[in-house]
């Protein structure tokens, strides 16, 4: 490795960096955060009190709407809950008839943070969803009505409330093989109540997101509100680490409530209109919830009942391949582009994780290995795919090792600070004239960047690590404690991750053994330079530290892999490197350029010279000026 190399190495931290100081919240969000969670608590006193008001007040509307022959629907405004469970090998949805919706979902085969067999995503009270239909006169609202169950199987169920003139609302559902809800809504003999001009209604969705990982911070970064724009249109999330608001003017696909590993997505067959408002507020740890997301929606509505309002819903875990299999179930016919659910990075990074991570991953991880053995895998077969370009960039770093000492002794005629042009152009003659390149370093770590940081995506994202145990990580999707505390400190947490040290740890020796070999090859003004860099490589894992420090232990245990891998093919090339059979290439292909006087500098020595050239040239006119 030479400079060139480290500043990769720099590139990428800084950038790792850079991505989770901009997904952490700052120290005004944090402060603004805490104001808001003690009026949150005042509010939610508040809150609890008008809500006790508007049930008595709702209570005797209720009663009034009884003795009002108006009220079409006054007959479903009463009756008894009752819950009606629809499921199968994958999930567990109940509806209730109150309201005629879902009121909890369960997943199956996913253990909860608790240990529980099956993962609950939310029950009722977490969530609510309501079609709101405007009248002439009286409005319809699906929540407070009561309704009948018919056709009641695991898979189907049609929700009905009756009105007084012979009229219903129904809600027909049937869950399909996997996780895909399909259902509708149709208004009958009701077009008498409404406009003629009313073509659309509305729909409110709020869901408080449950914490499900024992990560809340490194889970919280993961969890957000997600929409689609319609006609193949791009997929977008509200901030995962501010209180956000957004009106989306564009026509929706679809909006999901997305947790870090397992979401609830709506979907319209006739699109939700341009004006959705969404909105994500950001929950306490103490809370057990993450986030409030509430979606205002607007969708088709025939009032004729001609027509039925369809949608579906995916209620799942967030599995790429999984998600492509139950996408493939929707009757509507378009490109949902649901496995967007899985954040797999920026666009570069997602193509890598895309075509190229995935494949990799589930041809592993279908020979029956562990998921920590799978990292292991991916991380030599990387190293394997990249070792051509290391080695390029270790012998470019090799060869101006070999030529240091003729290098002092070529340009130490050139120790004034106003020669230094002068001695670097001296230098890239003479590299040229070796046939050795200083910027041959750069591009291989430059071109294993991406994948790095296609890692930082994807790792987190998995949910096949869920769960999963290796050595001593209890969980690969979490953090692994080897001490833990009581209360919150800032920077660090509640606990100390042993592979984040292990990963700091090696960063440290690994940054310590590649400063070695730098000193044998810096020449001049790079020396000094170099114990600059020394500080900043030095400084990096104390910085990864209070970043990873609660991030999962299966990300930091594939960069601690990666750089003990990396140490050892670095030790490897030293030790197989024979410098007296190297300078010996060097000076024969020096004799040889030396015998071509035709072949000219290229390439930055070419740039360098023409720089002097011009440098000169202005030096003399400024005598020039001085001397008239």
């Amino acid at each position: 490795m030479n400079r060139d190399t480290i500043i990769g190495f720099v590139l990428i931290a800084l950038v790792l960096i850079g991505f989770s100081w901009y997904n952490q919240p700052s120290a005004e969000q944090i402060e603004a955060q805490r104001k808001e969670d003690s009026i949150a608590a005042v509010m939610k006193e508040n809150a609890e009190k008008k809500q006790q008001a508007e049930a008595a007040a709702k209570k005797a509307e209720t009663e009034a709407a009884k003795d009002d022959s108006t009220a079409l629907f006054y007959a479903a405004l009463n009756g008894s809950e009752e819950d009606i469970i629809l499921k199968n090998g994958k999930v567990e949805l109940t509806l209730s008839t109150k309201g005629g919706t879902l009121s909890k979902a369960v997943i199956k085969d996913f253990t909860d943070k608790n240990g529980n067999k099956d993962v609950t995503l939310f029950d009722k009270k977490d969530q609510q969803m309501n079609f709101l239909l405007a009248g002439k006169q009286d409005n319809i609202i699906t929540q407070d009505l009561f309704f009948t169950p018919s056709n009641v199987s695991d898979s189907t169920v049609t929700m009905t409330a009756q009105a007084s003139d012979g009229g219903s609302i129904v809600l027909d559902y049937r869950l399909g093989p996997d996780h895909l809800l399909h259902f509708s809504l149709t208004a009958n003999g009701l077009s008498g109540m409404f406009a003629p001009t009313y073509k659309e209604m509305d729909i409110e969705w709020n869901g408080h997101s449950r914490q499900q990982e024992k990560g809340f911070y490194f889970e919280n970064r993961y969890t957000a509100l997600f929409y689609k724009e319609a006609n193949n249109g791009s997929t977008d999330n509200l901030s995962e680490t501010e209180n956000k608001s957004k009106t989306i003017e564009e026509t929706l696909d679809w909006v999901a409530f997305r947790n870090q590993f397992f979401s609830a997505a709506l979907i319209s067959k006739d699109n939700f209109s341009g004006g959705s408002n969404l909105s994500s507020v950001q929950d306490t740890k103490e809370s057990g919830y993450l986030k409030q997301f509430d979606a205002k929606l607007r969708t088709a509505f025939d009032p004729t009942g001609k027509k039925p309002s369809e949608f579906e819903m995916y209620i799942g875990p967030n599995d790429f391949r999984l998600i492509q299999d139950v996408e493939k179930q929707s009757q509507f016919g378009k490109d949902l582009d649901l496995e967007q659910l899985v954040n797999l990075g920026w666009w570069l990074f997602r193509l890598i994780n895309r075509w190229f991570t995935l494949y990799v991953f589930d041809w592993l991880a279908s020979w029956g290995f562990s998921m920590g053995i799978v990292l292991i895998l991916i991380t030599l077969l990387l190293k394997a795919i990249t070792f051509p370009m290391v080695k390029k960039s270790y012998m470019s770093s090799a060869k101006m090792r070999v030529l240091k000492p003729k290098l002092d002794e070529a340009t130490k005629q050139y120790d004034k600070p106003e020669d230094q042009m002068k001695k670097q152009q001296a230098m890239m003659q003479m590299y040229s004239q070796y046939g050795v390149s200083p910027l041959s370093g750069c591009l291989p770590m430059l071109i294993q960047m991406p994948i790095w940081i296609a890692m930082f995506w994807f790792v987190p994202n998995a949910i096949q690590l869920r769960g999963q145990s290796f050595l001593w990580m209890e969980d690969l999707a979490t953090y692994d404690p080897i001490i833990s505390w009581n209360s919150h400190i800032w920077g660090i947490g509640d606990h100390l991750s042993l592979s984040c040290l292990l990963f700091c740890g090696s960063n440290i020796l690994y940054s310590w053994f590649t400063m070695r070999q730098q000193k044998d090859q810096m020449v001049g003004a790079q020396a000094e330079q170099m114990k600059y860099m020394q500080y900043m490589m030095y400084l990096m894992p104390v910085m990864f530290f209070f970043m990873f420090n609660d991030y999962s232990s299966g990300l930091n245990f594939y960069y601690f892999i990666s750089l003990f891998f990396s140490s050892i093919i670095m030790w490897t090339l030293r030790k197989t490197t024979n410098d007296e059979k190297l300078l010996a290439i060097l000076e024969a292909r020096f004799k040889e350029n030396k015998n071509n006087p035709k072949k000219k500098t290229g390439g930055l020595a070419a740039r360098l010279e023409a720089m002097q050239k011009q440098a000169e040239e202005l030096q003399k006119q400024r005598m020039n000026q001085q001397k008239k």
